[in-house]
């Protein structure tokens, strides 16, 4: 499936004010300062996301969410597992580094940050579409790039062939660090939400 321009900005727009949302909680949450930008958002074929994560092969972190409403689907934020370390060290106040494991606390402190930019990115969406969507409870797992995506196929059963990528960049004290927020919608959800947002396809 390809937008056009003006549906690609529609989208970048959702990308925005979603991080914008994410970060205003996250700061709140440590209260400390949380700067959230979106580079890029693009469409991608499901059968790339691995590639994207830089290989079948790379450790990743993943949190996954089931969307429930008007336009259901899932949603997949991933990090490698670096920079999921350095990232709830960053929100833990701790130096980078500290963590090098997912501790019962870090995988907590992971699944909190998922289910805080899920919420956000679908807030803005429905703010922007007036449809319902919510996430459902969030599921962390740590493992190849390409076996995450296996499970999460299963799982799908029926899934659309396209995902939405949200590029997604955490900054605070001058650390920068890098996930990606994938949002799979079931078949026609997609549609769905370019209708309600008014640049149907």
């Amino acid at each position: 499936m390809q937008l056009t321009p003006i549906e690609m900005d529609a989208l970048k727009e959702v990308g925005n004010i979603g991080a914008g949302n994410a970060a205003t909680s996250l700061s709140q949450m440590i209260n400390r300062r949380i700067h959230m930008n979106v580079p890029l958002v693009k469409l991608l074929p499901f059968d790339e996301v691995a590639e994207l994560l830089g290989g079948p092969e790379t450790e990743v972190a993943g949190i996954y969410l089931k969307v429930l409403g008007d336009a259901p689907g899932s949603i997949l934020f991933v990090l490698p597992v670096e920079s999921g370390l350095a990232l709830t060290d960053m929100l833990m106040g701790i130096e980078p580094g500290i963590s090098t494991d997912f501790s019962e606390m870090t995988q907590s402190a992971l699944m909190e940050i998922g289910n805080i930019l899920a919420a956000s990115y679908l807030n803005a969406l429905a703010d922007m579409t007036s449809l319902s969507l919510q996430p459902s409870i969030p599921a962390l797992s740590c493992d190849m790039a390409a076996a995450i995506m296996s499970v999460i196929l299963v799982e799908l059963g029926e899934v659309g062939d396209t995902a939405l990528v949200i590029e997604t960049e955490f900054i605070a004290e001058n650390r920068d660090i890098k996930g990606y927020f994938f949002l799979l919608p079931d078949p026609g959800s997609l549609s769905i939400m370019m209708k309600a947002i008014g640049v149907g396809l």
